[in-house]
């Protein structure tokens, strides 16, 4: 197990995501904080999901996908590296927006040994498949929201 930690100044883990976070109230891009990237970092990805979702509307929904972080900051800026696809059909953040109840949200880091040569508007499968035998280490935050 690694060292590498992702955390927020707006929640703690499992805490509930503030409510100008999310999609419809506001869509303010949750802060991110990371420590521990370990040595030999290139890049770092993020994906950030809804896997409660699939009761809902039958597949895990994606709400940002982000690669080509720079591993040398502590406090993440996903904007300022390559954004791709959400499931709103947008490219950058789509906060959370829970169509039913309460749900968890899903941040994963991925510390890589390399950037990673996709195009713009590129999907999470995209970035999963690019990433395949680069990932150093990951690290996980969760969070809540309800409608």
């Amino acid at each position: 197990m690694g060292n590498l930690k992702l955390t927020s100044s707006a929640f703690s883990h499992g805490g509930e995501i503030p409510r100008e976070c999310g999609y419809k109230n506001g869509n303010k891009i949750t802060p991110l904080t990371v420590s521990g990237i370990p040595e030999g970092t290139k890049s770092l990805a993020l994906i950030m999901d809804d896997p409660d979702a699939m009761g809902a509307v039958g597949k895990i929904w994606v709400h940002w996908v982000a690669w080509n972080i720079d591993p040398t900051k502590t406090e993440l800026e996903p904007a300022k590296s390559t954004e791709g696809m959400t499931d709103f059909g947008e490219v950058g953040y789509g906060g959370p927006a829970p169509p039913d109840k309460m749900h968890t949200y899903v941040f994963k880091l991925y510390a890589l040994d390399s950037e990673l040569d996709l195009p713009d508007k590129s999907t999470k499968a995209d970035v999963e498949k690019a990433m395949e035998g680069h990932i150093i280490e990951q690290a996980t935050l969760t969070g809540t929201y309800a409608p």
